[in-house]
């Protein structure tokens, strides 16, 4: 499987190892799978710096939005997480938000309701 061109965002990155988007972004590394921790919260992931959400880093070539924000929280990012030109976005148990999704299929995104970790580990990532 050609995992190197699926760059990938880590939106709602944490530094806290017991959460889940910090488990993705290993799981990510241990497959040689490039990914950009972003979020709010400020501190490293495997030494990558977690980018400020708030200041909508811009950011090339993203194959691969992995959401770790709850929908409450997703409406005032929707147009920054469109202007990644992601191929896909997944919506990770709990991130699911038919609006978003709806938008991300209008722009021509494949939008996976599915649990980055278990696509991961099953090599269906």
């Amino acid at each position: 499987m050609m995992t190197e061109n699926k760059k990938t965002v880590v939106l709602g990155a944490s530094p806290n190892p017991s959460r889940y988007a910090y488990t993705a972004a290993n799981m990510l590394h241990e497959r040689a799978i490039p990914f950009v921790p972003v979020g709010i919260k400020t501190g490293n992931i495997l030494g990558k710096p977690i980018l400020n959400l708030r200041e909508k880093p811009s950011l090339q070539d993203i194959h691969t939005v992995t959401l770790y924000i709850g929908p409450q929280h997703q409406d005032e990012w929707y147009d920054y997480i469109l202007s990644l030109k992601p191929k896909r976005i997944i919506f990770n148990p709990g991130t699911e938000n038919q609006e978003l999704m709806n938008l991300a299929k209008t722009n021509g995104i494949e939008v996976v309701p599915a649990c980055t970790l278990v696509l991961l580990s099953t090599g269906q990532y």
